[in-house]
């Protein structure tokens, strides 16, 4: 398992997976938006910013893979942004199910030089209150399958971090 991951830390398609799998979260975001009328709570906004991040930290990663030091940047960034992911798919379950209560607003809260919702509102405009996420398959919700992925990502992300630094290969 350990030259698997040393492997993959050196492989452009680790890069062009993350990218893959990014695009398919924001199309199935944007399908259940506008064909199934499943509106985006704040929350649910930033968990796509979040996913945002690590599609184009994996386009970067492709670009600059041939660089070692480059490549262990991008794998450290790639786990703060799944960090950030999983805290956010946390908190979109946690307010979904009642373990917290929080003050979901309409605004997505970025700082003007930052207008995500202003930029690409068919992407990023906040459009209904927190705390219902669709179900998904077999009674599972969105909230759930989000945190399981995010978590996965998360360790999968650590792994390769780590593996990155036992390559051999520059």
């Amino acid at each position: 398992m350990g030259q698997f991951l040393i492997s993959l830390s050196r492989q452009r398609r680790y890069w062009l997976a993350l990218v893959g799998l990014g695009i398919f979260l924001e199309a199935a975001a944007l399908y259940y938006q506008y064909a199934l009328d499943e509106w985006p709570c704040t929350l649910c906004i930033h968990v796509r910013i979040w996913v945002m991040a690590f599609v184009l930290l994996g386009l970067l990663g492709l670009v600059f893979n041939a660089s070692a030091p480059a490549r262990r940047l991008f794998h450290g960034v790639n786990i703060v942004i799944m960090l950030g992911l999983l805290e956010r798919s946390w908190r979109v379950l946690a307010v979904e199910r009642g373990w917290i209560f929080g003050d979901c607003e309409m605004d997505l809260g970025m700082p003007p030089w930052f207008a995500l919702d202003k930029w690409f509102p068919w992407l990023f405009e906040v459009q209904t209150s927190c705390g219902y996420t669709p179900l998904i398959a077999f009674n599972i919700s969105m909230a759930e399958v989000l945190l399981v992925l995010s978590a996965a990502l998360l360790i999968l992300s650590a792994a390769v971090f780590i593996a990155s630094w036992f390559s051999r290969h520059p």
